[in-house]
């Protein structure tokens, strides 16, 4: 199928435009047709040959609800309807082909105790997010090769020896989101939203890299790129993903922001399905807070692991984003694979590592920032830490609300914009993303997809 992107600069197309949108992930294309959308005349800029290339194409893409703070189920349980009805919203048809929501639900473990699965049903209901409690027999009916066993807190097994000890607890259950699941193909969604920019008068422009943001007298003026090419634009947009710190510290930013973002390198790990056990058709999205991971179907009859960042995972934060170790590590690979075996008994260990490696664009607090910055015209939808994919669609519609009141005097950092939802009709305080906020102690600090 051919392929959207243009190589090399062309003065007479990319000489200006009424915003620039620095990446062309998932967020940044997303970002790219709800602005077009409006009528401005977009430009994404990406140093990748193509749409999504970057750590998009790497995301486990999940789909789901289950957050501790009532704007993080909102915005997500808003993600489900766009996903759902993907094609309608872009209103185009992509030549490579669309992706396929695959609806599987998610399974939520309820722990004994006070969890996170707790405060999430507690939104859940507030919300009217659609959802069934299960009890151990009914978890047992839908996934008969699940373990109820409670492990009390995550451990690594180089460094427990009795890491597969049972400890004689059971878990209380679990709770049920049959609207959630994951998307078939990540990078693909980031080409889908693309095509459907460009359909709205929006252009992308590949294979190149700014060298600087022009600004004078705290105004925004435009790019520079490394080409040496010159382009105004009176708004750019930071959808850098893992480079968004390096984007701020260029634009001057950084310095002013409560709430700053770093690059995390993070490994996802896959293993065959238990033999007699068909997870790719038969499994679900599941969330195991007892073992800190998640895992989902993958293609092949596959299990995709990630981690739910436990606490006694060491982080490795890179400085450079371009220069990090992508090559899955036998201890990682280990910690998350064999917490998945104390959950699936039945779970064949490989001998062969197995895997993809990636960075996390994560905020102080692990919620994204969708804000305006103190540089006029310069915009940020960033920190997105591993799990806003699902969110990306309602975050090119939230960054185009906003983007629009702050051009047209709004003044965001003094009066928060509240944007309402398409599908939900719900009402999202964008304050709640602001850089300048406060830690969210509510913040589960990691990743679930």
């Amino acid at each position: 199928p051919a392929v959207h992107f243009i190589s090399e600069p062309e003065d007479s197309l990319h000489t200006k435009a009424d915003a620039i949108i620095i990446g062309a992930g998932v967020i940044g294309s997303s970002v790219a047709f709800e602005l077009a959308k409006r009528g401005y005349k977009t430009l994404n800029i990406d140093k990748l040959p193509t749409s999504g290339y970057g750590s998009t194409s790497n995301s486990c893409a999940i789909v789901r609800a289950h957050y501790s703070t009532w704007d993080g189920v909102a915005m997500a349980y808003e993600g489900f309807f766009y996903w759902d009805d993907w094609a309608n919203y872009l209103g185009v048809q992509d030549e490579r082909g669309m992706i396929k929501y695959m609806k599987t639900g998610s399974i939520i473990f309820k722990l004994q105790g006070e969890d996170h699965s707790k405060k999430s049903l507690k939104y859940f209901e507030e919300i009217g997010v659609e959802h069934e409690i299960w009890d151990l027999e009914k978890l047992k009916e839908r996934m008969p090769i699940y373990s109820h066993d409670q492990f009390d807190g995550t451990t690594r097994p180089d460094e427990d020896e009795h890491f597969f000890d049972k400890t004689g607890k059971e878990i209380e259950g679990a709770i049920f989101t049959p609207g959630s699941g994951y998307v078939s193909d990540p990078q693909l969604s980031s080409h889908n939203l693309q095509v459907a920019a460009e359909a709205n008068g929006g252009e992308f422009l590949f294979n190149n890299e700014i060298k600087e943001i022009r600004q004078e007298n705290g105004k925004v003026l435009g790019v520079i790129l490394k080409t040496g090419e010159q382009i105004d634009a009176p708004i750019v947009v930071n959808v850098a993903g893992p480079h968004s710190f390096v984007i701020n510290r260029m634009a001057g930013v950084e310095e002013e922001m409560n709430i700053k973002t770093k690059a995390l390198r993070h490994e996802v790990h896959h293993v065959p399905s238990p033999e007699g056990f068909d997870f790719e058709k038969d499994g679900f999205h599941t969330s195991d807070g007892d073992n800190g991971i998640y895992f989902r179907p993958e293609t092949g009859n596959t299990i995709l692991i990630g981690s739910e960042d436990p606490l006694c995972d060491p982080k490795e934060w890179i400085e450079d984003p371009d220069n990090y170790n992508n090559e899955v590590t036998e201890s990682q690979w280990r910690a998350q694979v064999y917490r998945c075996a104390r959950r699936i008994p039945d779970l064949k260990i490989p001998s062969r590592t197995s895997g993809v490696v990636d960075l996390y664009d994560v905020s102080d607090d692990w919620i994204p920032i969708y804000d305006k910055s103190a540089l006029r015209g310069f915009y940020m939808a960033i920190g997105s830490s591993g799990n806003q994919f699902k969110n990306a669609p309602v975050a090119g519609h939230c960054m185009a609300e906003l983007i629009d009141a702050c051009e047209k005097g709004h003044d965001h950092d003094a009066n928060p914009l509240k944007v309402k939802t398409v599908y939900t009709g719900l009402e999202l305080n964008m304050g709640f993303y602001s850089r300048n906020r406060e830690i969210n102690p509510n913040s589960s600090f990691s990743v679930n997809g």
